[in-house]
């Protein structure tokens, strides 16, 4: 029997990557239908509703046409300088209107899913330039759905509507959430040398090694931890991104410490630059 065009679609990405992709999308363009104003502001940022969304279009973009093998440059791999190409890039983009960026959104992720759509092994594990290094071409998707994870979050907050964060969704971050952390060292955590182990409760684990303030990050439980984090899964990628105070998750309990130096707990988020 001859595989299913579905079936087929499938296998280029992780399972359950290809419809949480295309579903966030969904979500996010669904809060942006119908509204005639895009001026209001996004709590916590800088953007109005309008450059959000605007942002949001121009990101799919770029992730689609670097899935489908086109060079594009976007900052050095920092930060800060993402930052600076974020604002350069909506300074010369002048749409505003929640519904062309609502379909902008949504085709913008559909494309980079037909990039992505009946690669061969081969070439889904090419090696990909984008704004945060080098990746693969899963890793990629993980990316694009993180960022879109991240801004949605911001989009429902603004419009009072739900957010589409789950547990699935955030295990399906996880990929890019690894790969990026060495990538995005604070200022923090110069001259710490330790040893965590996260775990998402009910999910991944993976540890986190500081020596002299450089990282790395390796999947699985990690031997003899200074400190051992239990979080929440949504709250893990919410605090990771810059959109949740550490501290009143740490008092609401959906974060737990332990281990030879549980005093490390609260200081872990204080190490990364949120990508």
């Amino acid at each position: 029997m001859e595989p299913t065009p579905a079936r087929e679609r499938h296998d280029t990405l992780p399972e359950g990557l290809t419809e949480a992709i295309r579903a966030t999308a969904e979500e996010i363009a669904a809060l942006l239908r119908g509204r005639a104003d895009t001026s209001g502001p996004v709590p916590g940022s800088e953007w109005t509703l309008g450059e959000a969304a605007a942002h949001l279009a121009q990101a799919n973009e770029l992730m689609a046409e670097i899935a489908a093998g086109h060079e594009r440059s976007h900052g050095d791999g920092t930060p800060q300088s993402l930052a600076a190409a974020n604002e350069r890039a909506l300074a010369g983009f002048a749409e505003r209107g929640a519904e062309p960026l609502a379909e902008m959104i949504v085709a913008q992720a559909a494309a980079f899913l037909r990039a992505a759509d009946g690669c061969a092994p081969q070439e889904a594990a090419r090696t990909l330039e984008t704004p945060l290094g080098p990746m693969d071409l899963p890793v990629l998707g993980s990316y694009l759905l993180t960022h879109m994870l991240g801004h949605g979050y911001d989009l429902a907050r603004a419009v009072g509507r739900p957010h589409m964060l789950d547990r699935a969704r955030v295990e399906l971050s996880m990929p890019f959430m690894i790969t990026a952390m060495p990538r995005v060292v604070a200022a923090a955590a110069a001259g710490l040398t330790a040893r965590y182990e996260i775990r998402l409760r009910g999910g991944s684990r993976f540890g986190v090694t500081l020596t002299d303030g450089e990282v790395s990050v390796d999947r699985g439980p990690v031997r003899r931890p200074d400190c051992t984090i239990l979080i929440e899964p949504v709250t893990f990628l919410l605090i990771a991104l810059g959109r949740c105070d550490p501290w009143g998750a740490i008092a609401r309990g959906r974060v737990l410490t332990w281990g030879r130096k549980p005093w490390l707990g609260p200081r872990f988020p204080t190490l990364f630059t949120a990508p």
